[in-house]
């Protein structure tokens, strides 16, 4: 209690600091800031996005990656995401739920808490970004990715229940690290495991920082701003002003801990979600004629790419890089909300998993995408970015839906936020020790950087926010191609004893 006063009163030290910052030139804040960060997530980005010329364009080596493991999990578990896509409704309904077994929040909670992480502005901002560059064409690469990717997130969800740790005080540690370095030791990797493990703790901690905070509170604040005026107004010089309401919303959320999100999620995530697809619903039902031509300019352009700079390849690119980045199939993050679910069979939080990318990808991001192409934007006459080509979109339709979307991009905002700050803490805790001090002293240091995303342009945001969680997937696919065999025993024991009645419904 001690540490979490110490934090709760540090937030209030810096709201206590505004008026004070406020009578500073206008946008000084907001040009020391990106002066001083963008150099170092462009060195950050090259290495990551490392890339070879196909055809016309460079292939960045890490989509590759993986789309690969996601085409290779799918074929060794037989299409787990598609025969067991049933059972893992069940479980969403708690069908099969035993309120003994060990863990802190149910099937649902861990759900929705990964689905806030994931279901975000990646699926607003990242769909224009995707169909603005690649043309629509890209959404058919998303959707296949999304489909592939249910069963990257079945096998790093598996293993993170199976190898997660159980504290003294009944809390749970878990996710990829702990899969590395428990998993790997038990194969007599243990060094590789350590080495893999820390790897991947670090890059989560830029992931959280990155595309789970600055990349989400960059676009809400630039929604906000669009919708009192855009940018001729005061504060379009000082969204660092919107970052500091953020951080201290946020972190009157976070310092609960996995619990407390998990309380938070479970409401906001349906309630956002709902807001979101009926306002896309709406859109598409009233161009319910233009439905035919937008899938049919779809699939052609998936497969001709013309007038699209870098054909073929370069739409598949613009596709794999946007669901990876919106349903984070093969990163392992949200494999660390799904280790704190009540469960003692690792397969069911893995099969509850694979649902999240196909709400996420197969039919929210497909939404919007429909949107954008039914009202013709996505030939973004005027060079608009992220939220604001899909805004336009949305508001060439109703123009008071602009206020609609803004509600909907400020709850995702919020809720992907709070999210990965528990991802980022699970894996600043595993560097640096369990204790109260370390994950709080983490959480204040989140609050900073949604700031800093909020002052900053889209560009090195963004590019940031791809490095850094692509960067996860290094260490955490490794692992699961190293422990494959390990979950398919998990699945055939697990469906064996569901078919003999040994696991049956508690509705039963």
């Amino acid at each position: 209690m001690h540490a979490t006063r110490k934090l709760q009163l540090c937030l209030f030290a810096c709201l206590s600091l505004l008026p004070l910052i406020a009578s500073a030139q206008e946008s000084a804040v907001d040009t020391f800031i990106e002066n001083s960060v963008a150099p170092w997530t462009n060195r950050f980005v090259g290495i990551i996005f490392y890339s070879v010329p196909i055809g016309d364009t460079a292939f960045p080596l890490i989509v590759g990656w993986l789309a690969v493991a996601a085409t290779i999990f799918t074929v060794y578990y037989r299409g787990i995401q598609f025969r067991a896509f049933g059972h893992a409704l069940a479980l969403v309904r708690g069908k099969y739920s035993d309120p003994n077994d060990a863990g802190e929040v149910s099937h649902f909670q861990a759900l929705t808490t990964a689905l806030s992480g994931t279901v975000g502005l990646g699926n607003i901002a990242g769909v224009a970004v995707a169909v603005s560059l690649g043309g629509p064409g890209a959404t058919f690469w998303m959707i296949l990715v999304g489909l592939l990717g249910m069963s990257s997130k079945f096998v790093e969800c598996t293993l993170a229940v199976k190898y997660r740790r159980e504290n003294p005080d009944g809390s749970i540690s878990g996710g990829p690290m702990y899969t590395l370095s428990r998993g790997l030791a038990e194969k007599g990797y243990g060094g590789l495991g350590r080495f893999l493990a820390i790897a991947f703790s670090i890059f989560c901690v830029f992931g959280s920082l990155g595309g789970g905070n600055m990349f989400q509170a960059n676009q809400a604040s630039e929604q906000i701003i669009s919708v009192l005026g855009g940018e001729g107004i005061w504060l379009a010089d000082n969204r660092w002003l919107i970052g500091v309401i953020f951080a201290i919303t946020v972190g009157s959320v976070i310092i609960g801990g996995i619990r407390s999100i998990a309380r938070v999620t479970e409401k906001v995530v349906p309630i956002m979600a709902a807001i979101y697809v009926t306002t896309a619903l709406i859109i598409i039902g009233v161009n319910l004629d233009q439905v035919p031509v937008a899938f049919g300019l779809i699939f052609e352009g998936a497969f001709t790419g013309e007038g699209v700079t870098g054909g073929i390849i370069g739409v598949m690119i613009q596709g794999f890089k946007r669901a990876t980045f919106s349903n984070e199939a093969g990163i392992g993050s949200a494999a660390i909300a799904h280790s704190a679910v009540r469960t003692k069979e690792p397969t069911t939080e893995g099969l509850v998993s694979l649902l999240e990318p196909f709400i996420d990808t197969v039919l929210i991001c497909t939404m919007t995408a429909l949107v954008i192409v039914i009202t013709g934007l996505y030939v973004n006459p005027d060079g608009l970015n992220g939220v604001a080509l899909t805004s336009a979109a949305f508001e060439s339709a109703f123009p008071w839906f602009r206020y609609v979307l803004a509600l909907a991009v400020i709850m995702f905002a919020f809720s992907t936020m709070i999210s990965w700050s528990y991802y980022g803490s699970k894996a600043w805790t595993y560097l640096f020790g369990e204790s109260q001090v370390s994950d709080m002293l983490f959480k204040l240091i989140f609050c900073i950087f949604v700031v800093i995303g909020a002052s900053m342009s889209l560009g090195p945001v963004i590019d940031f926010s791809d490095a850094s969680i692509f960067a996860m997937s290094l260490a955490n696919i490794i692992g699961c191609y190293m422990l494959m065999s390990v979950v398919r025993k998990e699945v055939d024991s697990y469906f064996a004893r569901v078919k003999s009645g040994e696991i049956r419904r508690f509705e039963d």
